[in-house]
């Protein structure tokens, strides 16, 4: 039981944006298959995807004006994810890829923040 602990604390959340070239819009499902054998071979795991669809680029990557966005979340060891985004580099699928360390202290979509409490000011009570 305190392996598995031990491999818990080792892994983190990442979120990894991937832009895929638009013309695989038709058949996104090979190059996103690769992307996660990608991952897995390397140790991780997708905890969660989504296709957010092609879109229109702010300024052209690899001469394209498009690009289909499709997020990962992906759990795995900090050493693993630099060797994934080695790998994403080498892809010809996709023009351009971000990965970022999720913040799980974030509040969640539709979830108000914490707001803390003000120091209440002595000045007031007084008088």
């Amino acid at each position: 039981m305190t392996e598995n602990r031990k491999e818990y604390h080792l892994e983190k959340v990442y979120e990894l944006t991937v832009l895929f070239h638009p013309d695989l819009e038709i058949d996104l499902e090979k190059p996103v298959k690769k992307v996660e054998g990608i991952i897995a071979d390397n140790g991780g795991k997708v905890v969660k995807q989504d296709n957010w669809g092609k879109r229109r680029l702010a300024y052209q990557i690899k001469k394209q004006d498009f690009a289909v966005y499709v997020l990962f979340e992906v759990a795995i060891a900090p050493a693993s994810a630099s060797k994934v985004q080695g790998l994403l580099n080498i892809t010809d699928e996709v023009i351009r890829y971000l990965m970022v360390e999720k913040d799980l202290k974030a509040p969640k979509p539709g979830e108000k923040p914490a707001k803390d409490k003000e120091p209440e000011d002595d000045n007031q009570k007084e008088g």
